[in-house]
């Protein structure tokens, strides 16, 4: 079986997958306070996302992220978890990893490192309980900071993830930078992303991590390095705290020649960039007749259409986002 290699002669190695489009917080830059939910019928079972996952893998995946949404809100997660990491035992799949924004880490972190779990992405914007609450218009800080030394007692390793956003969290990100270094824990900054309706506007939002990189470039000493973990992030070591710090910048810094991945959602339509609106539908596939063939051939048409580079931009007030899915839809 062949490998998956786009038109453009990059191989997919790397899956992001979504298992739910629901969160238990309403991050604003993410999503409206008042969203509407996929159908819990329209979800892909936990059987489907795992014969999917091995499809995958069958064809050169080696590495998996479970999404959202928050991904541990999916009821039965821990047993599709448990299920996959057959791959990870064969020596067929390298990683499985999470990104997750940690309100539910103290219930499920020592599961996740018995099945073969070994680093998780938590998304975590600020630690003032006052912006976090704004933020996420939810009063879980305490739950979410719980969650993050649940998951290093049991020896996970995280990467702090933290959207830089203008007039809100940019003079917090020096503090939050040495807190996480003080934990052993990495972190990156990342661009708001012009993705699906919110209540606000992104021109509100959107702060160039150039000007970040200024601001820390003044206080301390950065040093490119050529770490990469797989995904679009660009790593600088700093000296002061010893800890790595990303960047990823789909706005500034278009960071598309090397992609490796797709991303799939919970209703198992196939996004060949974050970026673009194309895609194609593996669930149709899955539950129509001869399924793996139709799968397979869903899989190659998926690398034809894969594009060159997204189209990412925020340029002026009104502006419509890039794509009108939610990034909780697609899968973070």
């Amino acid at each position: 079986m062949t490998t998956l290699r786009d038109s453009f002669g990059r191989d997919i190695t790397y899956l992001r997958m979504s298992v739910t489009d629901r969160c238990d917080l309403r991050c604003n830059y993410c999503m409206a306070e008042t969203m509407t939910f996929l159908p819990r019928k329209d979800l892909l079972t936990l059987e489907e996302l795992d014969r999917l996952a091995a499809s995958f893998i069958a064809r050169g995946v080696r590495k998996i992220r479970l999404t959202g949404g928050e991904p541990l809100v999916r009821r039965g997660l821990m047993d599709l978890i448990t299920d996959m990491s057959r791959h990870l035992k064969s020596g067929s799949l390298d990683e499985i990893t999470l990104t997750t924004n940690a309100t539910q880490l103290s219930k499920f972190a020592d599961d996740l490192a018995r099945a073969g779990v070994k680093r998780l992405n938590v998304s975590l914007d600020s630690r003032d309980p006052d912006t976090f609450a704004k933020l996420t218009r939810r009063d879980a800080l305490e739950q979410v900071l719980n969650g993050i030394d649940a998951a290093l007692e049991a020896g996970l390793k995280i990467k702090i993830n933290a959207v830089a956003l203008k007039g809100t969290n940019a003079d917090e990100i020096p503090d939050l930078m040495e807190w996480a270094h003080s934990k052993s824990m990495d972190m990156t900054l990342i661009e708001v992303m012009p993705m699906g309706e919110i209540d606000g506007d992104r021109v509100d939002q959107y702060l160039p991590l150039t000007e970040i990189r200024d601001t820390l470039d003044a206080k301390y000493t950065l040093t490119e390095t050529p770490f990469r973990t797989g995904g679009p992030s660009r790593y600088v070591r700093v000296q002061e705290t010893g800890g790595l710090l990303g960047f990823i910048t789909p706005l500034t810094n278009n960071f598309c020649a090397g992609c490796n991945r797709v991303r799939v959602t919970c209703t198992g339509q196939i996004y060949m960039c974050l970026g673009q609106s194309d895609s194609v539908d593996l669930r149709a596939a899955m539950r129509g007749e001869n399924p793996e063939q139709a799968l397979d051939a869903a899989l190659d048409l998926a690398m034809i259409n894969k594009p060159e580079k997204h189209d990412f931009n925020i340029i002026e007030r009104g502006q419509s986002p890039a794509v009108p899915r939610h990034m909780s839809v697609t899968g973070g």
